[in-house]
């Protein structure tokens, strides 16, 4: 998990897609943030346990989490709005700063990785979604910098996002029917 973002962002550095690089820091950043909140889920399966021995309501921890928490739907204004805002910042600067030939799709996809990124610390299923968004857009930006390997890569990773998502869906509902009964 630390080897590979060094890797990619002095490749994305070469090939001037310098939000790309810097966002290297913050999959390693996001990355320790997410393993702590996902370290901390079973805890509240015991918690749960607990709750339903003591005649409490319980909800398992694993709808929870597969559910995003209290709230299955992430807050699509706050979400969409933050992802505008970071898009708009990050084009600025490479815009105005940096000798970028694609300022546009490499914020856009910046941004987008971002708000997939917080999707999953928190367990949204709808992160796979936009991964794969990102994942398609990518593949063209890094076919069109000359970077064909990695664009190959993100090609698997957009398999890997279907394949999640329908997984974790499929999950949800088995957790749903399960806690149905």
């Amino acid at each position: 998990g630390l080897v590979m973002p060094v890797v990619h962002g002095t490749l994305y550095y070469k090939a001037g897609l310098y939000a790309d690089c810097s966002m290297q820091v913050y999959y390693v950043l996001a990355g320790l943030y997410g393993w702590l909140v996902w370290r901390n889920a079973p805890h509240k399966k015991a918690k749960t346990a607990r709750n339903a021995a003591a005649g409490q309501p319980a909800q398992t921890a694993g709808s929870e989490a597969l559910a995003g928490g209290h709230n299955s739907q992430p807050d699509r204004n706050t979400t969409a709005g933050h992802s505008d805002q970071t898009h708009t910042g990050i084009y600025f600067l490479l815009s105005r700063f940096t000798n970028s030939t694609v300022p546009f799709w490499d914020a856009m996809t910046t941004a987008a990785s971002i708000v997939a990124m917080w999707m999953l610390s928190r367990k949204y299923i709808e992160q796979w979604l936009v991964w794969l968004a990102v994942d398609l857009i990518t593949i063209g930006l890094y076919l069109y910098k000359g970077i064909p390997l990695t664009a190959g890569l993100y090609a698997l990773y957009s398999a890997l996002a279907v394949a999640g998502y329908l997984r974790w869906r499929k999950l949800a509902a088995q957790e749903t029917t399960g806690a149905a009964k």
